[in-house]
């Protein structure tokens, strides 16, 4: 499917929405509750957390504190900024069989970050938390974590898009659902392939200690 056939979808799907006021209401209420559980409390530590699971964390603690449309929107584009980053990251230094995918991982974050407006004077000069990426030393929970991230991502933006009364902000939503959801295709993809890989060096390292 094309990407402008994925928006008109999205769009569709958010405008249907409308048609029923006292649900919308409730599945809004529901996106908060759901992104206010999923987080660890700001003095909450994972001693055993990469730097990349802990930078994921950041983030979505930062989304489910999220005040206004603007956060929302600069936790969308924080988000895909750590899918580059983290997909960079295993292009390079990743297993040899993940890297072809991780570097589709990459460049769907790229152009995730380009779905999002920067220019508002709020937030235009943030730095990305990308920024502080030093490597991906668990690849599965890092991409779980990122998978975990993105869809919050998705379900906020959704929640906005629900509330707007600005077509260009609307539009910035649907478009940023559109690369959430591109972005949470590759790191399903690349979560299979290491399921693979995991599995193929399992069964090498049977046979080479002759298990039947």
């Amino acid at each position: 499917m094309g990407i402008e056939d994925r928006l008109r979808d999205a769009a569709r799907a958010v405008e249907d929405m409308w048609s029923d006021p006292e649900g919308t209401a409730a599945r809004c209420e529901r996106m908060r509750e759901r992104l206010s559980d999923s987080q660890h409390s700001p003095g909450e530590s994972v001693p055993s957390a990469s730097n990349a699971t802990r930078l994921i964390a950041a983030s979505r603690h930062a989304l489910a504190q999220s005040p206004s449309t603007e956060d929302i929107l600069t936790e969308a584009w924080q988000a895909q900024a750590l899918a580059q980053g983290i997909g960079g990251a295993l292009a390079v230094t990743g297993p040899a069989g993940l890297r072809d995918q991780a570097r589709g991982l990459s460049e769907a974050g790229a152009r995730g970050c380009g779905a999002i407006d920067r220019d508002a004077a709020a937030w235009g000069t943030l730095a990305p938390r990308a920024a502080m990426l030093t490597g991906v030393s668990d690849p599965a929970g890092s991409l779980q974590a990122l998978a975990a991230l993105l869809g919050e991502v998705g379900i906020a933006l959704v929640g906005v898009a629900l509330a707007t009364d600005d077509e260009h902000v609307y539009w910035q939503c649907i478009e940023s659902i559109d690369a959430a959801d591109e972005a949470s295709d590759c790191v399903r993809g690349l979560l299979r392939r290491l399921a693979v890989l995991d599995r193929e060096a399992t069964d090498a390292g049977a046979g080479r200690n002759g298990t039947p």
